[in-house]
């Protein structure tokens, strides 16, 4: 009885061991590789902010091979990327509150959905899955709208999310060869 209670001591104390040092260090060993990035904007009566990790080409199919179309994704690496605005603020023609979302998207051929979420989950994907499947609460979605996708004539080696602003704001994301841009209203 006495071996069976170390035991369950030695297991309690190996899985504290894991959630207390082995997850505080996978999350910094992986921003070494796909560093974390802000990006602002403060004008024209908004505040808004994107934060993400950004993970490199390195050779790789990015959309339709290491990011799958028609699937749910994460939207960079580790931890979901935050979208924060201090206003409401239009997103095409639907309002987004103010507040701080997962920014969570659906890459197509032609065109991506774009998915601001209410719930920021810890890692946004389950490890078992190896990455392939999030934990994205659907029922916390907040607004979705889709927009349409263009090719790039370079390829973009690192992952990019900032805000455009020419005649018209945009959050715009490329990476490879692809590139959305989201129009935002005040």
């Amino acid at each position: 009885m006495k071996k069976l209670k170390w035991i369950f001591l030695a297991i309690v104390a190996l899985v504290a061991l894991v959630f207390l040092v082995g997850m505080p260090y996978m999350k910094e060993q992986t921003k070494k590789i796909s560093p974390e990035i802000t990006n602002t904007y403060t004008k024209n009566g908004m505040d808004l902010s994107i934060n993400y990790s950004a993970p490199f080409k390195k050779g790789r199919d990015v959309f339709g091979g290491l990011v799958p179309y028609d699937a749910v994704w994460r939207t960079g690496a580790n931890e979901p990327t935050k979208f924060t605005t201090a206003t409401p603020i239009k997103i095409i023609d639907k309002v987004l509150p103010a507040g701080t979302y997962s920014f969570w998207t659906v890459p197509g051929q032609n065109s991506w959905k774009v998915i601001f979420n209410s719930e920021i989950p810890d890692w946004g994907v389950t490890i078992l899955s190896g990455g392939k499947e999030t934990t994205r609460n659907l029922e916390a979605d907040v607004l979705v709208v889709e927009v349409p996708s263009e090719q790039l004539a370079t390829v973009q080696e690192q992952l990019s999310m900032i805000f455009e602003n020419d005649y018209q704001l945009y959050l715009a994301l490329s990476w490879d060869q692809t590139k959305i841009r989201v129009p935002i209203n005040k």
